[in-house]
């Protein structure tokens, strides 16, 4: 199969962002930043930022359906080239200086057929011959005018695009269930342990702001063990295992897909810390305060710079996990983190952090409701990544002309 190959140029034109400071911070308008591409197709509207835009945000500077952003500069190479496609955007939104924005000029051109070629191989490997290596140190104007990209008819592109649209509804969707489902498990938690209407709590005493029955004691009191992982940083490897970090810890689950591998021997090294298994909680405990994952998976992998619960009982699981993800614990820790320049939590900080803990009854009833909840998000979320493992061996036989449509 052949199609026609032209420049981007010919079917788009380009503008950078908008420059700003602190000072323009505030509310007015949200801005897409190299911070929320992440590995994400579409943006997260309601994570961005908000500035002021008087001053800084012209009309032209306004997004619009169908427009990509690519990243253009930032510290971290790997980063250069990431591109976000815009669709349905809720309201005006703009973005920052350190993106370009693309947008289709001519009607031989589907942007959503796009926004799938850019995230392809070819593209990526395009991009990075422009700068001689394996990465390009900036993104401009006149590297994309003059990128080549192939131009199958309309149609074909239209029929390309919903192929992987397909998936990523779906995907979506689970997303969804999974959000849903995480928040009945923290309503459920305040229900009964925040605002203290447990099963059976019409007759139970309160005695100095307490429940009868329940203790304050601190957190290694439900854990056999509260350790954290190296701190060293292993060379990374073609195989292996798999070497978690904080930023690896996204909406709850571990993102293996990000993670990179380290040696047998120096995997090791790790274990000999710290070794997690299934129902154990990594907590991300310098860099990316707070984020937290419940281990769902039976295979050995390395923890770096995250703190490791190994509940005491099998059923303190999903006490733990849920008591740790909840905000107003977050917020609490958060206010006593050591570090200035970044913030940390050390072990004897989380060893010395108190918690109202219940009676063991009262943690089984709420481990019998958590504990499907908590099955059912972890299916949906394994179903996602065969899904996007899924599209993404499609992705470039399907931009290469490889599989008809």
């Amino acid at each position: 199969m052949s199609w026609s190959i032209v420049e981007l140029g010919d079917l788009a034109e380009f503008r950078n962002g908008i420059n700003y400071n602190q000072t323009n911070f505030g509310t007015g308008i949200k801005v897409i930043g190299v911070v929320n591409f992440q590995n994400y197709i579409k943006p997260r509207y309601n994570e961005l930022e908000e500035v002021n835009p008087e001053g800084v945000v012209k009309d032209e500077d306004i997004v619009r359906d169908n427009d990509i952003l690519f990243v253009r500069s930032n510290g971290n190479k790997d980063l250069i080239g990431r591109s976000l496609f815009i669709e349905s955007p809720p309201e005006p939104i703009t973005f920052s200086g350190f993106c370009i924005r693309t947008r289709f000029t001519s009607n031989q051109a589907f942007p959503r057929f796009f926004a799938y070629l850019f995230r392809s191989d070819l593209i990526r490997q395009t991009l990075s011959a422009y700068g001689g290596g394996t990465n390009i140190a900036n993104l401009n104007q006149k590297i994309l005018s003059r990128l080549q990209v192939p131009l199958p008819p309309v149609a074909t592109q239209q029929r390309i695009a919903d192929i992987l649209s397909t998936y990523d509804r779906l995907i979506d969707n689970n997303n969804r269930r999974i959000a849903l489902l995480e928040e009945s498990i923290q309503q459920l938690y305040k229900e009964w342990f925040v605002r203290s209407r447990f099963p059976g709590y019409e007759s139970v005493k309160i005695i100095d702001g307490i429940p009868e029955g329940w203790n304050m004691g601190y957190l290694p009191n439900l854990c056999s063990k509260l350790m954290d992982g190296t701190h060293d940083s292993p060379k990374a490897t073609e195989d292996g295992y798999y070497l978690v970090t904080g930023k690896h810890i996204i909406n709850g689950f571990i993102d293996f897909s990000k993670c990179y591998f380290i040696s047998p021997e120096e995997h090791q090294k790790v274990m000999k810390r710290s070794r997690p298994e299934k129902g154990d909680i990594i907590f991300s405990n310098i860099g990316t305060l707070g984020t937290i994952a419940l281990v769902d998976q039976d295979f050995e992998f390395s923890i770096k710079n995250v703190a490791l619960f190994k509940p005491l009982k099998k059923f303190y699981s999903s006490f733990l996990y849920v008591h740790l993800s909840d905000d107003n614990t977050l917020i609490s820790m958060s206010q006593k983190a050591s570090g200035t320049s970044q913030k940390f939590f050390s072990l004897k900080f989380l060893r010395n952090s108190d918690i109202l803990i219940p009676p063991d009854d009262i943690i089984i009833q709420f481990d019998n409701f958590a504990r499907l909840i908590l099955e059912q998000r972890s299916l949906l979320n394994k179903n996602n990544q065969r899904l996007k493992e899924a599209r993404d061996l499609l992705l470039p036989r399907l931009m290469n002309g490889s599989i008809a449509v």
